[in-house]
């Protein structure tokens, strides 16, 4: 007589459904790992925490994957996928991962990414907008929101800023000898745009940087690669044709005690005449020093009065004029010699 329920062999349904479980699982598993394989293929070889979380994957199993020699950290929340070296590519990706979404590569990493100058500096800079917490060891990450979609660029599948935007954070950072040679690379790469660069300096007024990037600008614009020499040689041509005295060149003074040497004068006018170039004195400690001397200048009773390369080049009877008209009012040094005089 057989039994009423008979007993069920001990690999039958419930080991059957464990082992479909299983099947399951391994084949989620690989369904995830080609996804992680994919992603670090467009990535260098990184995946970053948010990506693997999106796949289904928590912090918690991103951690056994690390465990278990799948995943390696670079830094926080960033991974490299099946190997621990990356290429120098792959490790500013991983900087700019780390720094949140939105984060870009800029100043001295993004200039070595354009080719604009070697890559020599030992932390990788990255401007983060949306930052949030420590700063990974081995970045610089200020957090910045003025950066414009026109700002915003990929190189080498790595988020970086534009060329203008570049130029303008690295003369932020860089001595003014690095920064002329980073823009003459610019043009020889082919990838300087004059016009973006001077909407960028335009609409940046007040930034650091802006006041040494639009001079350089202007020392390679046409009208601004002449020399200090030729401006003399011209104002003196100009000062010969309108039968103007001929002026001293840059003789020194001692206004205040400190010594000076205008660019060219009439000592008994006691007139002085600047030229100011963009090239020389569009510059905020050029500003601020051509003031200074200016000042010392009038307490010594010295009238100065300043023209620009293009009144020489494109006006020069009207300047002349002028300068005629100043050469015949009153010499404030004469009357001031007098009254002195007087006193004793």
């Amino acid at each position: 007589m057989s039994p009423r329920h008979p007993q069920l062999p001990a690999d039958g349904p419930q080991s059957e459904q464990i082992g479909r479980f299983e099947a399951r699982r391994r084949k989620k598993s690989v369904s995830r790992d080609r996804e992680i394989a994919g992603i670090a293929a467009r990535q260098k070889g990184l995946i970053s925490l948010e990506q693997l979380r999106v796949i289904g994957i928590s912090k918690d199993a991103a951690c056994r994957r690390v465990a278990a020699g799948r995943l390696f950290r670079v830094h926080e929340g960033v991974f490299a996928v099946g190997q621990p070296r990356l290429s120098s590519y792959g490790r500013r990706l991983a900087a700019v991962l780390a720094c949140g979404p939105g984060a870009v590569l800029s100043h001295r990493s993004a200039a070595a990414l354009w080719g604009l100058r070697e890559n020599k500096h030992a932390s990788i800079d990255v401007t983060a907008p949306n930052r949030r917490g420590r700063i990974p060891k081995g970045i610089d990450a200020p957090r910045d929101g003025a950066l414009t979609p026109a700002d915003r660029t990929e190189l080498h599948g790595i988020p970086c800023t534009s060329v203008p935007r570049t130029l303008l954070d690295f003369a932020a950072v860089a001595p003014i000898w690095e920064l002329r040679k980073a823009v003459s690379e610019a043009e020889v790469l082919r990838i300087l745009d004059h016009g973006a660069v001077r909407r960028l300096i335009k609409r940046s007024r007040g930034r650091r940087g802006v006041a040494r990037l639009r001079m350089v600008m202007d020392e390679i614009h046409p009208q601004m690669k002449r020399t200090r020499s030729e401006m003399e040689i011209r104002f003196l041509r100009m000062c010969e044709q309108a039968g103007l005295p001929r002026p001293e060149v840059n003789v020194t003074l001692y206004p205040g005690g400190r010594r000076t040497m205008p660019d060219f004068l009439w000592r008994v006018a006691g007139l002085i005449v600047e030229t100011d170039s963009r090239r020389y004195h569009d510059t905020d400690s050029a500003f601020q020093s051509d003031r200074e001397r200016e000042q010392r200048l009038q307490l010594a009773s010295w009238r100065v009065s300043r023209c620009t390369w293009e009144q020489i080049e494109r006006e020069p009877r009207r300047l002349a004029e002028t300068i005629r008209s100043l050469l015949t009012q009153p010499n404030l040094r004469r009357r001031a010699s007098k009254r002195t005089n007087r006193t004793l």
